[in-house]
């Protein structure tokens, strides 16, 4: 892969701050597409390399650290951690690859970011791939991940942090030994006294959960802006992406195609060749 680690500058309230994007193929031909890929809450844009490597014959393919992750800065004010700060970074790396257009896979998080940006009027995105993620999200759900996000776990090694990544992350399905790895090098921050730390900062946690305790969120006015192709992934066992959201998103905005991989469940990697190859195969229609 022909990967290189870049950053861009962007604004908040307090001054400017840096994040970083993977871009692979941009040194090919300048008339491909461009592809952005943007990661779940917690992860990074490194979740993306097997999906990058499966798409640079085709695609320009960027993947940006949100704020707070992997190697972009982290906010002084913790309650600038929200989709309004994400959506200016998101145009500010838009700007910064001098695209009109480009289309978006995101996970979760990443997901939700790709559908706002799709909902305002003049939107650079053309086609949409939205990986578990819905214009519902139930408070069971948010209650879950609530007990892990925001906890800042110390570990020894790069052994002990991938054990707790398996653990954790036990949904994304079945991924191999090497692939398991991937996740856990790249989730690494190593800390001043030794060991390794989670490449996120843990105050993200503070602007992503009610203090008075999780209630469902809808957002079916935003999908009903939606107005580009969208194709939803649903994890077969996601406690996510219900069943029954994804039918009502079929029903109503831009309407959507979707698919359930099986054995997953909040959310599928993306890591896979046979999920690649759903992404591969829809946006190449």
């Amino acid at each position: 892969m022909s990967m290189t680690q870049k950053f861009l500058s962007s604004l908040n309230p307090q001054g400017f701050h840096r994040i970083a994007y993977s871009e692979w193929g941009a040194d090919w031909a300048t008339d491909r597409a461009t592809l952005v890929c943007v990661h779940g809450m917690t992860r990074n844009a490194r979740d993306f390399d097997y999906l990058a490597a499966g798409m640079e014959d085709r695609y320009r393919v960027v993947s940006m650290d949100v704020i707070g992750r992997g190697k972009s800065d982290w906010l002084a004010d913790c309650l600038g951690y929200g989709y309004a700060q994400y959506l200016t970074d998101s145009a500010a790396l838009i700007a910064r690859l001098d695209v009109e257009a480009v289309d978006w896979v995101g996970t979760s998080m990443g997901g939700l970011i790709g559908m706002m940006l799709a909902a305002w009027p003049g939107s650079p995105i053309r086609r949409l791939v939205i990986n578990d993620i819905g214009p519902f999200i139930p408070k069971a759900f948010l209650e879950r991940i609530r007990g892990y996000v925001g906890k800042d776990p110390h570990f020894a090694d790069i052994a002990a942090l991938e054990a707790y990544i398996r653990h954790i992350h036990a949904s994304f399905g079945p991924l191999t030994d090497e692939e398991w790895r991937h996740l856990a090098t790249h989730s690494a921050r190593p800390l001043d006294g030794g060991g390794y730390g989670l490449a996120y900062d843990p105050a993200i946690a503070m602007a992503a959960f009610d203090p008075d305790g999780p209630e469902d969120v809808e957002m079916w006015d935003i999908w009903e802006q939606v107005q580009c192709p969208v194709l939803v992934l649903r994890g077969a066992e996601s406690d996510l992406l219900l069943p029954e959201t994804v039918e009502r998103m079929k029903a109503s905005g831009p309407g959507c195609e979707s698919v359930d991989i099986a054995g997953c469940g909040h959310a599928p990697s993306l890591m896979p060749a046979d999920q690649i190859a759903i992404v591969r195969d829809w946006l190449a229609r």
